[in-house]
């Protein structure tokens, strides 16, 4: 493997190692992603590197995912009764 040396300003570098610790990685993982996805064309999906919408979006799939996996989603029936919610008493 070979080592590359590049330079950019303190605030980009700053930022991506903001972006690197959000996704649980490093710098040097996400340059080498990026350089990686580049090279062959984006034809490795799993190599793209993710924008912060698409993070989001994919965590949203997956609560919605097992949201539906456990059959119940929500139901009115898994609430607090209405005397239960506003029995100030039971809260103190």
């Amino acid at each position: 493997m070979k080592n590359i040396t590049v330079s950019v300003d303190e605030e980009t570098y700053r930022l991506s190692r903001i972006k690197a610790a959000e996704r649980g990685t490093s710098v040097s993982a996400l340059v080498r992603s990026y350089l990686t996805s580049l090279v062959q064309g984006n034809a490795d999906e799993s190599q793209k590197v993710e924008t912060e919408s698409q993070r989001r979006r994919r965590l949203l799939n997956e609560v919605f995912e097992d949201i539906c996996a456990t059959r119940s989603g929500f139901k009115a029936s898994d609430n607090l009764p209405r005397e239960a919610l506003y029995d100030r008493d039971a809260l103190r």
